[in-house]
């Protein structure tokens, strides 16, 4: 039964459906009442959550804070 006698090779099924996803990284970069806002207004707006944020850090005489996101490929 559910024989192929076509003679000819069928390629391979794949049965891997699942979603495929890569990470983003996304910062910000300022003065620190710059960066604080910023991180308020993508929360009000749905963007983010404030704890999504990485903890700030100088960098310079300006403040860098970074949120990983993953993204759904297909």
């Amino acid at each position: 039964m559910f024989q192929n006698n076509s003679g000819a090779g069928a390629p391979p099924v794949s049965f891997d459906d699942s979603p495929r996803f890569e990470e983003v990284s996304l910062s910000i970069q300022g003065s620190w009442p710059a960066l604080q806002k910023m991180v308020k207004t993508l929360h009000k707006v749905g963007f983010a959550e404030p704890n999504d944020w990485s903890q700030p850090q100088p960098s310079g005489d300006r403040w860098v804070t970074v949120l990983i996101r993953r993204v759904r490929l297909d």
